[in-house]
């Protein structure tokens, strides 16, 4: 009998970053399906889940450099530094979020180290893989936090108040993009009392945001624009739609106290959507939740986790808002790994042996090469 494979979760070390890989829950059921499981001392801490309660599961806690030993998966949040994962067996699975893009050098260097890379944000948006999909459970984290935090900066009531000495109007909460994040961003403004609209460049969400009790916005002179691309992802906009969109947000978007902006493309930097004019239309006091700060942003000044205020207009954009949520986060994220793995665990070789169609798709690095085709493209 072969013996049990040997699981590794470490303690991140990116600035920010208190989100943990595996929780006490998916440990034990790793433990259940015959691994072993190493925890590095402290790796749950940000989250709130104590060392204590790892052991309890069944993990060993170690320091970093024993969690790391002999380890042949080793599942993070943040991609680890390749030399931080010296100890690790030779073809070691990293599996993470990679952020390939953004990141080849360190892609390079998983291919140079021999490990076999695999990207959780590369997980292909079919049916058998929603439970894996981490960029949605993520999303819908960041969706809601992002209307709380505008919440916050705004100061002032979402719902309209009737009282003795008078009414609170409801806030206006404008949403630019209806994905998971945006869809989220929609039902919690609703629920908080807003007057809630919302837009996107893929027609089909119009029943999607009316459903949510929200009012669709969108550009009816510009036909043909479905703007969805494969996997249910966003495309380019054409420069006509853009054109007919930003008169379109101009006019609206002056009437709102809350925007909150959700476009990302996969692999390009963040579509622009509001431009430093229309932030200048918006009544002072308004907020602008910018979700797409790092890959650019969406709004013409918005810069990662500094707030920034032009025209009496407050901007943000948090660098990492589903880690504002560290525990609920960390428990979406471990399940989707634990469901990924257990999907394609082999009882008699006791570990997990990928299928072509998910493991292509997230296979970054094998034997020494970067081997995904969407990296290919994007050299």
């Amino acid at each position: 009998m072969a013996e049990p494979i040997r699981i590794a979760i470490l303690k991140e070390t990116e600035e920010g970053e208190r989100r943990v890989a595996a929780t006490p829950e998916t440990v034990g059921k790793f433990i259940k399906l015959g691994a072993e499981v190493a925890v590095e001392q402290g790796a749950g801490d940000g989250a709130r889940m104590s060392d204590a309660a790892y052991a309890e599961a069944g993990a060993k806690v170690l320091t970093g450099p024993q969690a790391l030993d002999g380890a042949d998966i080793v599942l993070a949040v943040r991609a680890p530094d390749p030399v931080v994962l010296a100890g690790a067996k030779p073809g070691a699975w990293i599996v993470a979020m990679h952020d390939p893009y953004q990141r080849g050098e360190r892609v390079a260097a998983y291919a140079k180290a021999g490990f076999e890379a695999l990207a959780m944000e590369f997980m292909p948006r079919i049916t058998r893989a929603q439970s894996m999909d981490v960029l949605s459970s993520q999303s819908n984290l960041s969706g809601y936090k992002a209307v709380i935090h505008s919440a916050d900066t705004f100061g002032r009531a979402f719902p309209m108040m009737m009282t003795a000495a008078g009414t609170v109007s409801p806030a206006k909460v404008f949403v630019m993009g209806v994905g998971v994040a945006g869809l989220q961003a929609i039902a919690t403004a609703k629920r908080l009392g807003a007057q809630v609209s919302a837009t996107d460049v893929r027609s089909a969400t119009k029943e999607q945001i009316a459903s949510l009790g929200a009012k669709p916005i969108f550009v009816e002179t510009v036909e043909g624009i479905e703007g969805e691309g494969s996997g249910g992802y966003a495309t380019e906009m054409s420069d006509e739609y853009k054109a007919a969109q930003a008169e379109l947000v101009s006019e609206h978007i002056a009437k709102q106290d809350i925007v909150i902006t959700t476009a990302l493309i996969p692999g390009r930097p963040a579509p622009k959507l509001i431009s430093d004019e229309q932030i200048a239309s918006m009544k002072p006091g308004s907020v602008i939740y910018d979700l797409a700060v790092v890959q650019g942003g969406n709004v013409e000044g918005s810069k990662p986790d500094e707030p920034v205020e032009k025209h009496g207009v407050t901007i943000i954009g948090y660098s990492n808002t589903a880690g504002h949520l560290a525990a609920d986060a960390s428990a979406l994220y471990s399940r989707n790994l634990y469901n990924f793995l257990s999907a394609f665990w082999d009882e008699e070789a006791g570990k997990p042996v990928l299928d072509e169609e998910i493991g292509d798709a997230v296979r970054l690095t094998q034997g020494g090469a970067i081997v995904n085709e969407r990296l290919r493209g994007a050299e």
